[in-house]
């Protein structure tokens, strides 16, 4: 009899495995927060002077003009993984290409790297320009 019943439970208790496995990849991947903001949530997040903006541009599209404060790593760059290795994980990074292409991959693999707060300028540079915000060269 006591047999009978755990052979019931075991298809409830495959489904429970399941569920719980599905949970914990889910709050893992809440771990790193990878957002699209546009350019006046941007401008916001860009006031904290703790927060670190990043241009992934080429260097030269980032000498022809990029947002105040920027550093440049650029994401096409063959060393663009052992770039960001050097930046602190922890640290909350404004991201930013032209279009916003570029900076969508770029966090798509700093996330892979662990870090936890990337903010992706989804009209990218060209949306900043175009919405009169500060640029410098």
């Amino acid at each position: 009899m006591a047999t009978q019943m755990n052979i019931r439970l075991l298809p409830l208790l495959a489904t429970l495995l399941t569920a719980s496995a599905v949970l914990a990849a889910d709050s893992k991947s809440a771990d790193t927060k990878v957002k699209r903001v546009d350019v006046e949530q941007y401008d916001k997040l860009r006031g904290d002077t703790n927060n670190v903006v990043l241009d992934v541009r080429s260097k030269a599209e980032f000498e022809k003009g990029h947002i105040p404060r920027a550093i440049n790593i650029d994401v096409n760059s063959l060393k663009f993984d052992e770039s960001v290795a050097k930046l602190d994980t922890n640290k909350t990074y404004l991201v930013n290409c032209a279009v916003g292409m570029r900076s969508a991959r770029a966090c798509k693999k700093m996330e892979g790297k662990g870090f936890k707060q990337l903010y992706d300028l989804a009209p990218g540079f060209d949306g900043w320009k175009k919405a009169g915000k500060p640029v410098e060269k």
